[in-house]
């Protein structure tokens, strides 16, 4: 009999697999995970009839085939997620799935709500890091957080989700089970941003990786969409997506749009809609192949060049008030 752990490698598959784990313990978990995109993970699992599997942040809609065939196998499964699922409704006996797909919802505060706040601090962290702010804040506020506290789980997100961007785990300063793993004593998120070397690594990463991307300029600007291209580079595959998010707040009346050239001759693409009118996101990178997401933040995992006029013109469209 084995246990698996499923999780996206962002800020937000790490703390609410923190939060389950601290609710309910399973030191011989086997951890799947890898970079922020590669997100077929239930591919990776070939379990028997005995065997428990508990899935976080990943897509139900893209791991559908891979879900069909554990639970034929006999195995039962535990979901947690946020993003989309797919057209058809999705059912089975072995299978326990809290699925919430509104746009101020992420999976650290799903498992948040099934654990009724026992772990709280972790859920406004993955909350922050997964560029929910606002919902961030009204977990916050039922701990009754200062302004310090606050800044400091938002900071320690937005790291974490900074870890999980790149092409290949080659681009990660840490993979991202190992940086699991580095949190997975502390009870609190204070303790890890005060004791753990792992986050002055990533803090200091984090700044310095910024820093380059502050000499951008847009290749589309206009009232109500931007798009930025970034630079064949390490740093920029790392920074993508926290600089999209950036870049929203800075104007929440706009998407944004940022492209990062891979070694194949493709882009990935990340795409925020306006916060202030947080929806289309996700319906505008399904209109690609290899495009999804939720409907605050989607992104294209290989966008061929030729296809960068047609989704500018797109990005153009889709967010133009109606």
């Amino acid at each position: 009999m084995a246990h698996f752990d499923v999780f996206n490698g962002d800020a937000d598959g790490i703390c609410a697999l923190h939060q389950l784990r601290l609710a309910e313990p399973c030191p011989d978990a086997n951890l799947i995970t890898g970079f922020k995109r590669d997100t077929r993970l239930l591919d990776q699992i070939t379990p028997s009839a005995e065997d428990s599997i508990s899935v976080l942040d990943i897509s139900l809609d893209t791991n559908r085939a891979s879900l069909e065939r554990i639970l034929a196998s006999g195995a039962k499964v535990l979901y947690f997620d946020h993003h989309f699922a797919g057209e058809k409704p999705f059912a089975h006996p072995s299978l326990v799935a809290h699925i919430d797909t509104a746009s101020d919802i992420c999976t650290s505060l799903i498992v948040d709500r099934w654990l009724h706040g026992q772990f709280r601090l972790w859920a406004v962290t993955g909350a922050f890091g997964d560029n929910l702010h606002r919902s961030a804040h009204i977990a916050a506020d039922k701990l009754g957080l200062d302004a310090e506290i606050r800044q400091s789980l938002q900071t320690l997100g937005e790291c974490l989700n900074y870890n999980g961007y790149g092409e290949s785990l080659n681009d990660l300063w840490f993979h991202p089970a190992e940086l699991y793993e580095a949190i997975r004593p502390y009870l609190i998120p204070q303790d890890f941003i005060q004791e753990a070397p792992a986050f002055r690594k990533l803090y200091d990463g984090y700044k310095s990786d910024l820093k380059l991307a502050s000499e951008l300029h847009a290749v589309l600007d206009t009232p109500h969409a931007a798009a930025f291209e970034l630079p064949d580079a390490p740093w920029a595959r790392r920074i993508s997506g926290i600089l999209a998010n950036q870049l929203a707040h800075a104007n929440p009346d706009r998407a944004h749009a940022v492209l990062t050239p891979t070694t194949h001759n493709t882009y990935t693409v990340s795409i925020r809609s306006p916060l202030n009118r947080p929806q289309g996101a996700d319906s505008l990178c399904r209109q690609f192949p290899n495009g999804g997401g939720r409907a605050a933040a989607a992104g294209i995992n290989s966008l061929a060049v030729t296809a960068v006029a047609d989704l500018l013109d797109k990005l153009n469209l889709h967010f133009r008030p109606s």
